[in-house]
């Protein structure tokens, strides 16, 4: 058998190298969008950082599970029914003085006149009124005397006001508490004070500058603290992104707003301090140099997403049903077992000896090994809490912290630039403190201004957090 062998075979002419170029050229398109089209995919399913996405980052949130019965009970508000109640609590303050109405001459419904009330006196109503006035304007003259000795004019100063300012103390204090500490927006501030809004800027950014040696003193008592907890949250500034994070130590709250979510924002706060730091698994805390302790309400959470993602698995079911139990009874542990140091360790060995038998127990499932991996590779980040009654088992303090922040960043989408970022972080810090610490931040920082307005030489961080209860352990 002849096989004859085509001339144009051989022949490679500028149409054919043309329809070649154009087919490689379309399968390499072809396959880069394929990986562009499963990288979304992964992403839409996964969420954008797996399983330590923040619930802010998730793309679907899912939706509140059905409860049972039971479940709905212990969830109910309220006292049980029949409980007596504590009655209305008197409000603090002096005694009110009584407002005399005049009686009525006639009745309302048919115009009679009226007469003397035989069924008794007149009733007594407490009510709880408010003054939501807008700023006022004051003018006060200044007196001038020449000391010839000095050889300079001397004046009195102005009470309840910084030098060279308009605005006194208490609106200052009061912008400062209703922005950063209650998260009510600057331009409605400026509408119920009845000040511009760039002028209520412009003086918290003057505020900031003054009150930052008060905000180094709660870093510094935060390094000495025996247990610290941290977290992060995004926070843009004037459109690029960024993070903000929070420390927390007993009622200390420090905020550090930067624009980046690398180790070197807790280095520079941390300064390789010693004692216990409570976070999640973030590796940005690997720089710490004390103890680092794991938040175990995460290592739940993980747990349980293991049993979502592989709903088939009786192996991932069986899993999270013997473990998760014993990770909320080692977080409930400093409350069911407070001011009994003997039962509370005892308590700790025993439920950690119950979480190592599951963890070490072997398995088959690749997501159920990978959580027990978490387990066997950080024993030393682990069982702190057994060791200390003071360190919690979970990272509750500063998601709490953190809160707000991230409320606040939903209604106003972070600072307009890194001056405000910076004085959010430095006032933030401060009144969020103390409104831990005290009742009134509001009250209590303007008498601190005023103590610091009548002497610039004074310790502002101690007349702020002096005399209150802050409750820092030491190491």
């Amino acid at each position: 058998m002849i096989v004859s062998q085509r001339a144009s075979q051989d022949c490679f002419c500028p149409k054919y190298l043309d329809l070649l170029s154009a087919n490689t050229r379309l399968k390499e398109e072809n396959a880069r969008l394929k990986a562009k089209l499963a990288r979304q995919e992964r992403t839409a399913k996964e969420q954008p950082f797996g399983l330590s996405t923040p619930s802010s980052q998730r793309l679907v949130k899912p939706s509140l599970p059905e409860l049972t019965e039971e479940e709905t009970k212990r969830r109910r508000g309220g006292a049980r029914p029949g409980h007596p109640g504590h009655g209305w609590k008197t409000p603090e303050g002096p005694e009110p003085e009584i407002e005399e109405l005049p009686p009525p001459e006639a009745c309302p419904d048919c115009g009679a006149e009226l007469t003397a009330f035989p069924g008794g006196d007149a009733e007594v109503r407490d009510l709880i009124d408010g003054h939501p006035l807008p700023a006022f304007r004051r003018r006060v003259r200044v007196p001038a005397r020449y000391c010839p000795h000095c050889r300079k004019p001397v004046r009195p100063k102005v009470s309840g006001v910084l030098p060279k300012t308009r605005l006194t103390n208490n609106v200052l204090a009061r912008t400062a508490t209703e922005h950063y500490l209650d998260g009510v927006p600057m331009g409605t501030v400026a509408r119920r004070i009845g000040v511009r809004k760039g002028t209520l800027l412009n003086e918290m950014h003057r505020l900031a500058k003054l009150a930052k040696p008060a905000a180094d003193g709660l870093r510094d008592l935060l390094r000495d603290a025996a247990v610290k907890h941290a977290d992060e949250t995004p926070w843009r500034t004037d459109g690029d992104n960024g993070y903000t994070w929070v420390f927390v130590a007993g009622r200390l709250r420090y905020f550090a707003c930067e624009s980046t979510r690398a180790m070197s924002v807790p280095a520079a706060v941390l300064a390789d301090c010693a004692g216990t730091l409570v976070t999640d698994r973030y590796a940005g805390y690997n720089c710490f140099a004390g103890n680092r302790g794991y938040c175990f309400e995460h290592l739940k959470r993980d747990t349980l997403s293991i049993v979502k993602e592989n709903p088939r698995s009786a192996e991932c079911a069986a899993f999270a049903q013997t473990l998760v139990p014993w990770l909320r009874a080692a977080m409930s542990l400093r409350t069911a077992y407070s001011g009994d140091p003997v039962n509370y360790f005892v308590q700790a060995a025993f439920i950690r000896h119950q979480i190592e038998e599951i963890v070490q127990a072997p398995a088959r499932h690749p997501a159920v090994q990978g959580i027990q991996t978490i387990f066997r590779e950080n024993t030393s980040r682990l069982w702190h809490w057994t060791e200390d009654p003071r360190v919690p088992a979970e990272n509750n303090a500063a998601e709490r912290a953190v809160r707000p922040l991230a409320i606040a960043r939903k209604i106003s989408h972070g600072s307009q630039s890194v001056q405000g970022r910076e004085t959010r972080s430095i006032l933030m810090s401060i009144l969020h403190t103390l409104h831990a610490c005290c009742t009134d931040p509001t009250a209590h920082f303007t008498q601190a201004l005023n103590q610091y307005a009548e002497n610039r030489n004074t310790n502002l961080f101690a007349r702020i957090f002096g005399n209150l209860p802050l409750y820092i352990p030491t190491q």
